[in-house]
C-alpha cells in the first residue's frame, strides 16, 4: 500500500533519447484521482488514504459504494484503492491527485495490473514445457508426461505444473523507470512493458527501493 496512483494502460510506443537511443515505453494514463477518505490509527487501527479513479454514472455502482460517496458529497467513482503516503497532511478529502503530484522523471515504480486471460492452455504454452519428439511414430508430442508415482505416495503432489486456465491474474512488474511525464494529459511514459490489455486498470506505486 505504498504511495501511488490509479490509471489505465493506453498502449506501447517508442521513445528516443537525446543521444538517439530508442527505448520501448508503455503509455499510461495516471489519474486524475480523488481523495475519498483518510484512515485514522485511533479509529481504524492503521493510517491510509482512500483514492478513487474514473467517474461513472450512478447506476453503475452498487448501493454500499453509492451511499458512501453520496454521504461525503463525492462524485460517483468506479475504482477505489488505499495508499500509505509518507506525508498524510497533503491528502485532504476531495482533493484531486495527478501524476506529477506523486512521481518525477527518473523515479523507479512498480506497476500492478491484471494479465491478459488466455483461456485453457496446455503445459507447453502455460509452463514452457519442451514437449516430446515431433517425429513420425511418436505418441508423445505435447503431453505433460508422468505427473505422479506408483504405489507410494500414490497421489499427485500439490503445485504440480499441469494444463489449466492461463493468465487473468494480478501481476506486479517491479523497478520500471519513469521516462517522461506529460503533465497536460496526465500521461506517464514508463520504460518496458506492464501487465494487462489496452484500457485495463493499473496501479502505479513507488517501488520499495525508492
Amino acid at each position: 500500500m505504498r504511495e501511488g496512483i490509479l490509471g489505465k494502460k493506453i498502449g506501447m510506443t517508442q521513445f528516443f533519447t537525446d543521444s538517439g537511443k530508442q527505448i520501448p515505453v508503455t503509455v499510461l494514463e495516471a489519474g486524475p484521482c480523488i481523495v475519498l477518505a483518510k484512515k485514522d490509527k485511533k479509529k481504524d487501527g492503521y493510517t491510509a488514504v482512500q483514492i478513487g479513479y474514473e467517474e461513472v454514472p450512478k447506476k453503475r455502482l452498487n448501493r454500499p459504494k453509492r451511499g458512501f460517496l453520496e454521504k461525503h458529497k463525492l462524485p460517483y467513482i468506479k475504482y477505489i484503492r488505499e495508499i500509505q503516503p509518507e506525508n498524510m497532511e497533503k491528502y485532504e478529502q476531495g482533493k484531486r491527485i495527478v501524476a506529477e503530484d506523486v512521481f518525477s522523471e527518473g523515479d523507479l515504480v512498480d506497476v500492478v495490473g491484471t494479465s491478459k486471460g488466455k483461456g485453457f492452455a496446455g503445459v507447453m504454452k502455460r509452463w514452457n514445457f519442451k514437449g516430446g519428439p515431433a517425429t513420425h511414430g511418436s505418441m508423445f508430442h505435447r503431453s505433460p508426461g508422468s505427473i505422479g508415482q506408483a504405489a507410494y505416495p500414490s497421489r499427485v503432489f500439490k503445485g504440480m505444473k499441469m494444463p489449466g486456465r492461463m493468465g487473468g491474474k494480478r501481476v506486479t512488474t517491479r523497478n520500471l523507470e519513469v521516462i517522461e511525464i506529460l503533465k497536460e494529459k496526465n500521461i506517464i511514459l514508463i520504460k518496458g512493458s506492464v501487465p494487462g490489455a489496452k484500457g485495463s486498470l493499473v496501479f502505479i506505486r513507488k517501488t520499495a527501493l525508492s
